[in-house]
C-alpha cells in the first residue's frame, strides 16, 4: 500500500515501508511504515521512523562540501562523534515532521515527536518533543499537543495510538 508519486527519481538501495507516500529524489534511505515525503527535495542517505512528514521541497544534505567525514549525534555521548562515513544523511525519529522548504544538515538527528520548519540550515541534533527551527529557536513541544496530532494524523487511516506506544511516548518525553 506503499505510493511512489509520479516523476519521482528513487535511487538505488532505497526502502520504502507500507503505507508510505514518497516523490522527488530520493537515494539510500529508509522510510518505514506511514511515513511522507510526497513532495519534491531530495533526501539521502537517510533513515525516517514511522508516522513521519517531510514537507514540500524539504531537503537534506548528505556530503559536506569539504568531503571530510560526517559527525553525528551520538545519546549514548551526549554529543557529536565522528562517523566514519562520507556520505550521512537525516535521522528522524517517529512522529517527526518537517515543514514546507525544511532544509537538514548533513548527519541530522531529530529525535521523536518533533516539529522542525523555518528558515536555514537545521540544527544537526534536534531533541525529541521540540517545536520550531534553529532561526526561530525551539520549544518544547507539549505532550498532550503531541499525541492530538498523532491521534489525528493517525485517524486519517483509521488507525489509533496503543497504550503501549503512549507509555513509550511518555518515557521519552
Amino acid at each position: 500500500n506503499a505510493m511512489v508519486a509520479f516523476g519521482a527519481k528513487i535511487r538505488a538501495n532505497t526502502t520504502i515501508g507500507p503505507c508510505c507516500r514518497v516523490g522527488g529524489e530520493v537515494g539510500n534511505a529508509v522510510f518505514h511504515a506511514y511515513s511522507n515525503k510526497a513532495h519534491d527535495g531530495f533526501l539521502g542517505n537517510s533513515y525516517i521512523g514511522e508516522w513521519c512528514n517531510l514537507g514540500a521541497n524539504t531537503n537534506n544534505s548528505n556530503l559536506k562540501n569539504n568531503y571530510n567525514t560526517v559527525s553525528l549525534y551520538s545519546y549514548a555521548l551526549g554529543g557529536l562523534y565522528d562517523t566514519g562515513e562520507t556520505f550521512c544523511g537525516t535521522f528522524m525519529g517517529d512522529y517527526t515532521k518537517a515543514g514546507i522548504s525544511t532544509m537538514f544538515n548533513t548527519g541530522t538527528v531529530a529525535g521523536v515527536c518533533s516539529n522542525v520548519y523555518g528558515s536555514g540550515f537545521q540544527d544537526k541534533f534536534i531533541p525529541s518533543f521540540a517545536w520550531g527551527g534553529k532561526a526561530e529557536g525551539y520549544q518544547p513541544y507539549r505532550f498532550d499537543k503531541a499525541v492530538e496530532v498523532i491521534n489525528a494524523t493517525m485517524e486519517r487511516r483509521s488507525l489509533s495510538l496503543e497504550e503501549k506506544d503512549l507509555a513509550i511516548l511518555k518515557y521519552i518525553a
